[in-house]
């Protein structure tokens, strides 16, 4: 049973990725998630049955148009193949449970929010409007700590990323973003989540600088990294905290 309900939230996660691609790229420039349907960005041939099937189909065509033979972006299976590994993890990590079905819209988040980043270097209000009453239905109904410590996870959150924005180092959806993520995590693991996505960007971040990806002065989307560790902080935060603590006293 265990084995089909992993591969049951394996191929959902790789069916919702194809369309939470559509949202991160249609979206945040003010396109309908609905139409057009989808299409090649080259040739503007509709998209077959065939060629929309996760992963599956951008392998089979070698990451090229069928109609056109332009290549296709590697953001499309990549936000497939990543949301269908990270339902898989959540399902694994929690089960079927209220703590479960809040990480899977953490996860949808996820992917969203960074392939916009990434892509446009911009996070949705939509995409947050979205998803902040069901993750805070999901906290209000089943809170993984006292309530003011969800409250304080967001003001601390969204506070520590405004000092940042109003400095000009982030941009306003990253404030929000944080404060959302610190509402789920409460405190502390908010504060872990943080020092993750500083150390994740910083590393990327450099790695890129020095291999001449980037400049030093061009700005990198950071939506990602706080997403990332708040994942990280969200499925192991406390044993991480818990091992920390262990070392020092």
């Amino acid at each position: 049973m265990t084995m089909l309900i992993a591969i049951y939230f394996s191929i959902l996660g790789l069916v919702f990725g194809s369309f939470f691609n559509v949202v991160a790229l249609r979206v945040p420039v003010g396109k309908s998630v609905i139409n057009p349907p989808s299409s090649c960005g080259n040739c503007g041939t509709r998209l077959r049955a065939m060629d929309l099937i996760p992963v599956a189909s951008y392998l089979v065509s070698r990451g090229k148009c069928r109609y056109c033979g332009d290549s296709l972006s590697l953001l499309y299976p990549a936000g497939e193949a990543i949301t269908g590994f990270l339902y898989l993890w959540v399902v694994l990590r929690f089960g079927i449970t209220p703590e479960g079905g809040i990480g899977l819209l953490l996860v949808s988040m996820t992917v969203i929010v960074s392939l916009s980043d990434l892509k446009y270097m911009r996070i949705p209000n939509k995409v947050l409007l979205f998803f902040t009453p069901l993750l805070l239905l999901g906290v209000g109904f089943f809170p993984s700590s006292p309530w003011w410590h969800h409250v304080l996870g967001a003001l601390l959150g969204g506070g520590i990323i405004l000092i940042f924005a109003l400095r000009g180092g982030m941009g306003m959806g990253d404030v929000k973003l944080f404060a959302l993520c610190g509402l789920v995590l409460g405190v502390p693991e908010l504060i872990l989540a943080f020092l993750i996505a500083c150390l994740l960007g910083t590393v990327v971040g450099g790695g890129m600088m020095l291999v001449g990806r980037v400049s030093r002065k061009q700005p990198i989307p950071f939506g990602p990294w706080l997403m990332i560790a708040t994942l990280i902080a969200y499925g192991y935060g406390s044993q991480i905290i818990k091992a920390y603590l262990s070392l020092i006293f």
